[in-house]
């Protein structure tokens, strides 16, 4: 990876995966405890009180959940329901540590 835009771990690609609150509070989830039955990932946990539910769910099962499994940060098994740490975990744990350890210091919404 010499020109730091392509490939599975760029600097983008964590971005991207970090840049909306629903995939931020997945990841953190993922982080805490693995693996996570996707259950625990309900509409109503990772929503604030602006937020459309019945918008979320869909959002959360066609975007955010396939989004995060593309890009190798969750392993997401829709046949038995789970969600657990993928191959490229390790290339985003940095930073969802970095951002729990100053989760203070943060703008509102994160994670």
């Amino acid at each position: 990876m010499t020109n730091g835009e392509t490939g599975p771990n760029t600097l983008g690609r964590l971005f991207d995966a970090l840049r909306h609150p629903y995939r931020r509070r997945i990841l953190m989830l993922v982080s805490e405890h693995n693996p996570r039955d996707e259950e625990e990932f309900s509409v109503e946990d990772l929503a604030t009180e602006d937020d459309d539910l019945e918008l979320l769910t869909t959002e959360l099962f066609h975007a955010h959940l396939p989004k995060l499994a593309e890009a190798g940060y969750i392993e997401w098994n829709e046949d038995t329901h789970t969600v657990r740490r993928g191959p490229n975990f390790d290339d985003i744990a940095p930073l969802l540590r970095l951002m729990h350890e100053h989760r203070d210091e943060l703008p509102a919404g994160w994670p």
